[in-house]
């Protein structure tokens, strides 16, 4: 008998032989890659030391984790043949040029094995492997995934990806005939075009003023367009920095584009804006940039309405989802894990299963193949038309209905459990598919999904959404589930900040240098203002202070046009710029993130790349005092 260490230096677990022996080795020194591929674990180094000599049993047969109520399943490799030695190696080099902090721990083969199934890495091949920046996964407060009994999903974006460029097209179309034929604007809108690149999250739209606003997270407005013209920097201050209280941006005057599906709207209210200022005679005089805005809104409600969005979504799904071939073997991951998994959806059920199928068997309603409910295999619960975020609030009155998939039917149900109808003393049973266990509601709220999930602590639950509003905040904030925000717009981002890692370091050093030529400055001025000094030193000190003052506009010319070029370099967004950024500050939209979301993500399926039992920690806070004594 010996001691397992598995990905996580807490768990441990008594296990029987058939074994293999491995050793823990804190060397860089290169070796033989398994099976000529390089994976890797995140461990602490803490944890290891130079003698330090670790053996571990890893078993083919399923074994119970302490504490826990599951089994796990065969993950690991099985030879009757002995034993292979394998070594942990941990490379500096790796480590320094890794983007995020921790340490990686690379484990190598030092000789093959005959008949034996590959290693267990996660669910795909480049899971356990060294991940790529843009995939890897970013940690705001700590997550033993160990405690989580269930993962959630939302599906809009989250499972789904929808095509921008021809969903939002749709969208975008579908709100403006709504505005011509239902709400009477001129027909001139039938003309415009939309350009679904503009828009970003993290806009605040200004309804009164028809402003759009990109602010940090002091809520400071840093970029501001009236329509697409872009505000001086003294009318922002005039408009937003002049009154006494400061403005908290949040409704009814102001509206969060926080989910992609408000990319198209706010592009439309711009149009509108300028539209307006250019043909006032053509707008009602009574329509003012809040109307219009609420117009648009109205537009948008209508197209959900009558389902103008989902029956072409439901006609050709491929033409605007992403096909993501990982979604399902992330999901058996995560129940081969032994968790629960969950979808709750504000969608209806009949677009769920289109899309649900797409996504899971690459059946479309008129694909070689006709939608079935095989999807429901990897779920436990279904919620559909959950009416998110007022889901989240246990004390919402809203009532659960039970869905017969086949026909879509609601029967009412008490707190899921089957009810009699008014003449049938017999409460009907749902009839259940042989293989599947799952079954699929639609309305209620949590209180329901945990007593369907037998969840005892929200801090068991992982939720995963793509919406801060919706998904992320209520669920933490007022349940205190664990949350993860999807943001694909993530994976360009931080492509762009690794390449833009030394040119960065460069503005810093310029700023620092700028920083001192000013000090420099104010002193010689505070000086000559209020020191007794003859006339030959004070000539010598203004003839100094020029020479300061010419430096310190050509360090500042030089500081703005890197910026500039660094800016055009890498394609940040031209107009809005960085995502999480706002100048040198965080965004209001990275505010945000940091606030509610444990961790976050560019896509969902980068969950598969990690071990369902990973620790996720998160990098350490530096306020601006300590962030100096760091070298550059």
């Amino acid at each position: 008998m010996s001691q397992c260490f598995y990905s996580n230096p807490t768990f441990s677990a008594t296990l029987p032989r058939p074994s293999i022996i491995l050793s823990l080795e804190y060397d860089s020194s290169p070796t033989p890659c398994l099976y000529n591929t390089l994976s890797t674990m995140r461990l602490s180094k803490r944890h290891f030391s130079p003698s330090l000599s670790l053996c571990l049993s890893v078993i083919s047969s399923g074994f119970r984790f302490p504490g826990r109520k599951f089994q796990a399943r065969r993950q690991f490799l099985n030879s009757s043949a002995g034993t292979s030695q394998l070594c942990f190696k941990s490379s500096m080099e790796e480590q320094r040029a890794s983007a995020l902090s921790e340490n990686v721990v690379q484990f190598h083969n030092l000789g093959s094995m005959d008949g034996c199934e590959a290693p267990h890495k996660w669910s795909s091949p480049g899971g356990g492997k060294k991940i790529d920046i843009s995939k890897q996964i970013f940690c705001n407060r700590s997550l033993n995934m160990r405690n989580i009994i269930a993962v959630g999903f939302d599906m809009d974006y989250t499972l789904a990806q929808y095509k921008s460029e021809t969903f939002e097209s749709l969208a975008y179309e579908g709100t403006v005939r709504k505005l011509v034929y239902d709400l009477g604007y001129p027909s001139e809108l039938l003309e415009w075009t939309f350009d679904w690149n503009y828009m970003v999250r993290g806009l605040v739209l200004d309804k009164k003023r028809g402003n759009i606003l990109k602010m940090d997270r002091h809520k400071y407005v840093k970029v501001a367009y009236h329509g697409f013209r872009e505000l001086s920097k003294e009318d922002k201050v005039d408009i937003y920095g002049s009154s006494l209280i400061r403005d908290s941006f949040d409704e009814p005057d102001y509206a969060l584009i926080d989910t992609l599906f408000s990319l198209a709207e706010a592009y439309l209210f711009a149009q509108l804006v300028d539209f307006k200022d250019s043909n006032p005679e053509k707008i009602p005089k009574d329509v003012d940039y809040a109307r219009m805005y609420k117009d648009v809104r109205a537009a948008v409600d209508l197209c959900h309405r009558d389902g103008t969005l989902k029956q072409m979504v439901a006609k050709e799904p491929n033409r605007y989802i992403n096909e993501d071939t990982t979604i399902v073997p992330l999901i058996k991951m995560i129940r081969d894990s032994g968790r629960s998994t969950f979808l709750v959806t504000n969608s209806l059920w009949d677009y769920t299963n289109i899309v649900m199928n797409f996504l899971c068997g690459g059946r479309t309603i008129h694909g070689p193949h006709t939608c079935n409910f095989d999807w429901l295999q990897y779920f436990d619960v279904v919620i559909t038309g959950s009416a998110k975020p007022g889901f989240f609030h246990e004390e919402s009155r809203a009532n659960l209905f039970e869905v017969e998939p086949q026909s879509g039917m609601l029967i009412n149900t008490d707190n899921g459990t089957p009810m009699p109808q008014v003449g049938d003393p017999s409460p009907k049973i749902l009839l259940k598919s042989k293989d599947k266990g799952c079954r699929v509601f639609q309305g209620g709220n949590v209180g329901h999904l945990h007593s369907l999930l037998s969840i005892e602590s929200s801090s068991q639950v992982l939720y995963v959404g793509d919406h801060i509003y919706g998904d992320i905040l209520r669920s933490k904030k007022v349940l205190g589930w664990r949350t993860m925000l999807v943001v694909p717009e993530l994976e360009k981002e931080v492509e762009l900040l690794w390449e833009l890692r030394d040119m960065r370091k460069q503005h810093i050093l310029m700023r620092n240098e700028r920083d001192s030529v000013e000090d420099k400055i104010h002193h010689l001025n505070w000086s000559l203002k209020f020191e007794d000094i003859n006339e030959s030193d004070k000539q010598e000190m203004l003839s100094a202070l020029k020479d300061l003052e010419s430096k310190r506009d050509q360090i500042r010319l030089s500081h703005q046009e890197a910026q500039r070029e660094c800016h055009q370099k890498v394609n940040f967004h031209k107009v809005w710029g960085q995502l999480m950024k706002t100048g040198y500050q965080s965004s209001r939209f990275a505010h945000q993130v940091e606030r509610f979301a444990c961790l976050y993500t560019s896509q969902v399926s980068n969950l598969r790349l990690y071990s369902p039992d990973k620790y996720y920690r998160p990098s350490e806070d530096f306020m601006s005092h300590e962030f100096h004594l760091l070298p550059l």
